[in-house]
């Protein structure tokens, strides 16, 4: 009669909860920034319009974390 086998069973491991996502540094988590709007030969500044942050491509959140 060959030998029995016995197995243990492997303790369950949980997953850590989802952590709040970071929001991204230059844009504080809106996903848009200023940009300073220039125009004339000698590029005066006139205003400021909303451009996409490249830090998260418009996420809000951090890639980095």
């Amino acid at each position: 009669m060959a030998t029995k086998r016995t197995t243990t069973k492997r303790p369950t491991i949980t997953a850590p909860a989802p952590a709040e996502p970071v929001p991204c540094q230059p844009c504080g988590g809106s996903g848009n920034v200023a940009i300073t709007v220039r125009v004339g030969r000698k590029r005066r500044p006139v205003g400021q319009q909303d451009g996409l942050c490249l830090n998260c491509l418009g996420d809000g959140t951090d890639p980095d974390a």
